[in-house]
């Protein structure tokens, strides 16, 4: 009998829905995270550009490719938040499950999505 409960609770479709949700949040902050990245190393090769004197047209391109990663992050960011609110939610309504390891390893990207919504 208890054995016949676990396996329900393993095809719970709520279950895929916090797996799902969850690999979401972890991606956009991961995403986050590249495109800050991303954007500090193309600003140290701008100023080691200018240090070297560099030609203006070649300094004002990579200036606008760093401009086009610093965009993306607030993109991100807000992502990062509706995702964070809507596993939230979902952990708030299922919290039957928590026992279940896919809720535990939600609110644990819960916690790190927090960390990663602090940085801008």
């Amino acid at each position: 009998m208890q054995d016949n409960i676990f396996r329900n609770k393993m095809s719970d479709p709520k279950l895929k829905q916090i797996k799902i949700k969850t690999g979401v949040l972890k991606r956009i902050g991961k995403e986050k995270l590249s495109y800050r990245k991303e954007a500090d190393q193309q600003k140290a090769k701008l100023e080691k550009m200018k240090e070297e004197g560099k030609d203006s047209h070649d300094i004002k391109k990579m200036g606008e490719v760093v401009q086009e990663s610093l965009m993306m992050i607030p993109d991100c960011h807000r992502r990062l938040i509706t995702a964070h609110a809507d596993l939230m939610s979902l952990l708030e309504q299922e919290k039957d499950l928590a026992e279940t390891e896919k809720y535990v390893a939600a609110q644990a990207q819960i916690q790190e999505a927090e960390e990663q919504m602090k940085a801008e």
